[in-house]
């Protein structure tokens, strides 16, 4: 299973002699470090062999040969190399076989045009291969470029010697989960992938039939499309119009898996479902009314319009207000992904009462005056920072460098206010058509048949 990547080393030559003055620094980004990084014999726990080849240089003496290079053509700065690796399973390659690859790897890639530095490690518990590859052409001077393309070349190469070995190769590759998702997910919020996990697994624990599951997943509010004309089976959620390969839930989320789960005890779930239904059903308590009184009278009572309203009922299907029963958790994937926004939603909504914005034409003008008074102030606080540049007075100086903290935390708080305005403008739309998806799965109606588009428009959806 040979796992690729690659990247640029963007920093100078000259930061050698930091890097040799440091030898505890992991930060790798000059051409020496990495290369010495690379070619560390500690990383490797094999018999104390270290495997490190040159292709196009000498290993001993790699970094002379590309700063030579380098120097030569005139090309010094920008990306002064490319640093990438390739990973094999546990388990799956012997330390010869591993280096091996990787050299085979670096020549089928770069060829005779490039100098590569190709070391072999064991440092993470798998074998893997690390790549140096001078960024200037040994013959023309030309950069490499690094581009996806030349990535998915890298990958194909690596997969064609892992093929040719007998070696795992992974079939759908997937790409590296964004860090506010992974991190969501870590602390168990509720997030698009999770949702749509427990949605699955609720869908396919209670279905005996493919149609079945596919109603289950509807009533959970997805869209699953799975037909045999398509190589990908898809899930979104019901409103949206972005679909995910189910295969990029995990193990055992693809279709196919999702089949055998569903199949795997249909005579449990039938058997279930005879002794259910002669159960006697269970009376339902209802609650007496209880009078009250209220100061006032409902018609001269003031109604909340405008932003307001839409905010504060966005937040009261959140689950927000509900203080004196039990928290009510909302039913559309959509609005339980926004759970994890509410500190949005309270800096909005304080935005929006302490200024008093009801309305479109109220907000824009609302942006509009805070980004003047970020011009005025950055313009006031440049003129503080000009005077303080040619100050020699201790006593001056520190009033002007208290002046210029009071107006840097103006402009700050202008800005975020400024940003907030903008995002509720942008997020009106899909905020109505939460609240439309919300509100059909409330009151029992089949979401997907009417919703409302980003524009708060609504408009008829058939249900596939």
């Amino acid at each position: 299973m040979g796992v690729t990547k690659i990247w640029p080393v963007k920093d100078k030559l000259v930061r050698v002699l930091d890097y040799a003055r440091d030898p505890e620094k992991t930060e790798l980004k000059n051409l020496k470090a990495v290369l010495h990084y690379a070619a560390n014999g500690e990383k490797v726990r094999e018999e104390s062999a270290v495997f490190v080849t040159g292709v196009n240089c000498e290993a001993a003496t790699a970094y002379e040969e590309m700063a030579a290079v380098q120097s030569c053509f005139g090309k010094t700065g920008g990306d002064v190399a490319y640093h990438a690796y390739q990973s094999f399973k546990t388990g799956e390659v012997t330390p010869e076989l591993c280096h091996r690859l990787g050299v085979e790897l670096a020549r089928q890639m770069w060829g005779d045009g490039y100098q590569v530095l190709v070391a072999t490690h064991f440092n993470t518990g798998t074998y893997h291969n690390h790549f140096v590859v001078n960024s200037v052409g040994l013959w023309d001077g030309k950069k490499f470029d690094c581009n996806k393309r030349a990535y998915y070349r890298f990958r194909e190469l690596s997969d064609k010697l892992c093929a040719e070995h007998c070696l795992t190769v992974i079939e759908k590759p997937q790409n590296r989960t964004p860090r506010n998702i992974y991190l969501a997910e870590k602390e168990g919020l509720p997030t698009r992938y999770n949702l749509m996990r427990e949605a699955i697994d609720e869908a396919a624990a209670v279905s005996i039939s493919r149609q079945e599951f596919v109603d289950e997943m509807k009533r959970l509010g997805y869209i699953v499309q799975a037909g045999p004309n398509r190589k990908y089976a898809t899930i979104r959620p019901i409103g949206s119009d972005r679909s995910t390969r189910m295969f990029r839930l995990g193990e055992g989320y693809d279709f196919p898996q999702v089949m055998e789960r569903v199949w795997a005890d249909v005579g449990g779930k039938v058997r279930y479902r005879q002794q259910e239904r002669y159960q006697p059903a269970q009376r339902r308590t209802t609650i007496p009314a209880q009078p009250m009184r209220m100061h006032g009278s409902f018609k001269k009572a003031k109604k909340v319009t405008g932003f307001m309203a839409l905010c504060y009922h966005y937040c009261y299907l959140l689950g927000v207000f509900d203080r004196h029963k039990p928290k009510q958790q909302p039913l559309s994937p959509e609005m339980r992904e926004a759970c994890r926004k509410l500190d949005v939603y309270a800096k909005r909504i304080q935005v929006l009462a302490q200024y008093r914005l009801k309305t479109v034409p109220d907000v824009e003008a609302f942006i509009q005056v805070t980004g003047e008074k970020v011009t005025e102030l950055t313009a006031q606080r440049e003129k503080v920072r000009n005077r303080l540049r040619r100050c020699s007075d201790p006593e001056e100086k520190k009033e002007l460098t208290a002046k210029r903290d009071r107006l840097t935390t103006q402009i700050k708080v202008l800005r975020d206010q400024n940003r907030t305005a903008r995002d509720i403008l942008a997020a009106s739309g899909e905020m109505k058509r939460q609240l439309h998806v919300e509100r059909d799965m409330r009151h029992g109606r089949t979401p997907g048949q009417e919703r409302i588009d980003r524009n708060g428009n609504r408009r008829r959806e058939a249900v596939r």
